[in-house]
């Protein structure tokens, strides 16, 4: 079973994702972000390598689906490949950072790749406004991340909330600005109880 949780920069997908799989006895699957190669380099100068830093996104959680279509464990994964291709890429081109010709052959390389794998069984969305998600930027001290632009972040928001919006899927939605289950745990047991509701009929659907 493949449960992912989706959200913006800062939003706690890593932390929820850890306590799931402490909480469960979930296998974890983290994004890659501590040995990115492109990283750094993409947050000194985004529209010169934002197109390698999707593209070595796009691999690495497409490498991520293929395993986890793979194996019988229940798998909780840290943002989705969707978010790639429905999110960051077309955040980039609307905002000049990403060439037409890159974007397009981009997302024909994504709709290639979707064609061979299928959506989580239940998506996790973090939603959270833009101040939470400073603050919650500003305490983890990421050094690549300190040029991070606001707009940037709203761009992203709101790409967030068209995709959701429309997203067909099973779906639970957290409010991360009220729930802050990274610290405290009644607010922790909140999102669980929820959860436990959703597998209850996930579990039953998928029998």
């Amino acid at each position: 079973m493949h449960i992912a949780i989706a959200g913006n920069i800062g939003s706690g997908k890593t932390t929820l994702t850890k306590m799931l799989a402490a909480h469960y006895g979930w296998l974890p699957k983290y994004e890659s972000v501590d040995f990115n190669p492109y990283l750094s380099d993409y947050y000194e100068d985004m529209e010169r390598w934002s197109f390698n830093l999707q593209i070595y996104f796009l691999n690495k959680r497409f490498k991520d689906v293929v395993e986890i279509s793979k194996t019988d464990d229940i798998v909780v994964q840290d943002r989705t490949i969707f978010e790639d291709a429905r999110i960051f890429a077309p955040n980039l081109h609307d905002m000049g950072l990403m060439s037409t010709r890159d974007f397009e052959n981009y997302s024909e390389l994504f709709e290639l790749m979707m064609s061979m794998v299928g959506m989580p069984d239940l998506l996790i969305y973090l939603r959270s406004s833009i101040p939470n998600l400073v603050a919650q930027i500003q305490r983890r001290g990421r050094e690549y991340e300190k040029g991070i632009r606001i707009d940037y972040l709203t761009g992203l928001n709101n790409k967030y909330e068209e995709w959701i919006s429309g997203y067909k899927g099973r779906l639970l939605v957290i409010d991360a600005d009220t729930i802050k289950f990274g610290n405290n745990a009644e607010d922790f047991a909140k999102v669980t109880d929820v959860l436990d509701a959703e597998l209850f009929g996930l579990f039953a659907a998928k029998q």
